[in-house]
């Protein structure tokens, strides 16, 4: 039987989502990106997850697009059009992006896990993820450059919000190759980690996830989103009206906290 191209695992509260076309080095085409699409709906839906790990299987994240399947599609009649139907606006719930679930805002948090190449819609992925954890072998790169082919999974847009407007021109620009020490230096990678363990690393720092109080946690993350759309003023409204009502939690904290639990930054 045929290996499916994405395959779900859950491990208690966290949900790992693995990518898994060797033969492209995890490039995507439209029924991958749609089942990344499902995949990602579905954890966000599932009220026994907590934290999702993005993992590319065989030694890469993504490699982007899958070039090939674009090339077949340029000979076909219905190649522009296919992709046309894409389209959206900010009214649209759940739109479905080109790379899959790229144009979705979940509920809860994802960790890319990044081996290998994470390049043009690869990159992309990984920057719609909240966190990175990198290989130290691992790179990024807008390698699409080379082709033509645009950013239209929000490189464009969370590039220049992770790492400055002047850092994002210079990759999309250009289109170099960002290496671990940079991507960590830049902001761009979380953490870096040996060869070989980016996956155990992510599902360490999933599980941390997982421990602390869901509501605030999840809150204080969708404050740090929609922000980005306001006025200051109008965010830190935004932020109390969200954040008052775990006031309460933080109450209960502050009681375990009296009682001798979490002193001096112990977790």
């Amino acid at each position: 039987m045929e290996t499916p191209a994405v395959t779900v695992d859950k491990l208690g509260a966290v949900t790992v989502v693995t990518l898994d076309r060797p033969d492209v080095r995890n490039a995507v085409d439209a029924e991958t990106a749609r089942a990344l699409y499902r995949a990602f709906l579905a954890f966000d839906a599932d009220a026994d997850a907590r934290v999702a790990v993005f993992h590319g299987a065989n030694g890469h994240f993504c490699a982007g697009w899958d070039l090939q399947y674009g090339a077949r599609m340029a000979q076909s009649e219905g190649g522009v059009p296919a992709i046309s139907q894409l389209d959206f606006d900010e009214l649209d719930e759940n739109p479905l992006g080109p790379m899959g679930p790229s144009r979705l805002l979940l509920s809860k948090p994802v960790i890319a896990a990044v081996s290998g190449a994470a390049v043009a819609g690869g990159m992309e992925l990984a920057l719609w993820c909240d966190m990175r954890v990198m290989e130290e072998d691992a790179y990024f790169g807008v390698y699409c450059r080379r082709f033509g082919v645009p950013l239209i999974d929000g490189g464009t847009v969370r590039l220049p919000r992770l790492v400055g407007l002047s850092r994002a021109l210079d990759l999309i620009l250009t289109g170099r190759k960002v290496e671990s020490a940079e991507a960590l230096q830049m902001g761009l990678a979380n953490r870096v980690v040996p060869k070989g363990s980016v996956r155990e690393a992510a599902l360490e720092l999933a599980q941390q996830l997982t421990k602390f109080p869901q509501a605030t946690m999840l809150a204080d993350r969708m404050n740090a989103y929609e922000q980005w759309d306001q006025p200051f003023q109008r965010a830190l409204v935004t932020e109390w009206q969200r954040s008052k009502h775990r006031i309460a939690d933080g109450l209960q904290g502050a009681t375990r906290f009296a009682s001798g639990e979490g002193r001096h930054g112990k977790f």
